[in-house]
């Protein structure tokens, strides 16, 4: 459902990022919402390059809690978002200047 694997599933329960999927009787995870959603934030954070360790701090947040209510928590979302931010500025001038090539058939090496 998530994308994650099974292997990443229990390593992610075994550091304490995930909480114990609760099992079926055949032996498979159970997932609530809220853990769904809390994998959806691991996924999204590791794409940022957010460290294990930092996404543990966030996921260890109460799920109610504003993230304002954790100052150092918040500096570094604000941090990653910047530094997210910077990587699509560049990534949008390397769109534009293919975009550009290709509307003019230009070679990619031609200035």
């Amino acid at each position: 459902m998530t994308g994650l694997t099974e292997d990443a599933l229990r390593y992610y329960e075994k550091i304490g990022l995930l909480p114990r999927a609760k099992r079926r009787e055949n032996g498979r995870r159970m997932y609530r919402e809220e853990d769904l959603q809390l994998m959806e934030l691991i996924i999204c954070l590791k794409k940022m390059g957010v460290p294990l360790k930092d996404i543990k701090a966030f996921a260890s947040l109460s799920y109610a809690e504003d993230i304002v209510s954790t100052p150092e928590v918040y500096e570094k979302v604000l941090a990653y978002r910047t530094k997210l931010q910077s990587q699509i500025d560049q990534l949008q001038k390397v769109l534009n200047v293919l975009d550009y090539k290709i509307a003019n058939k230009q070679s990619l090496l031609k200035h």
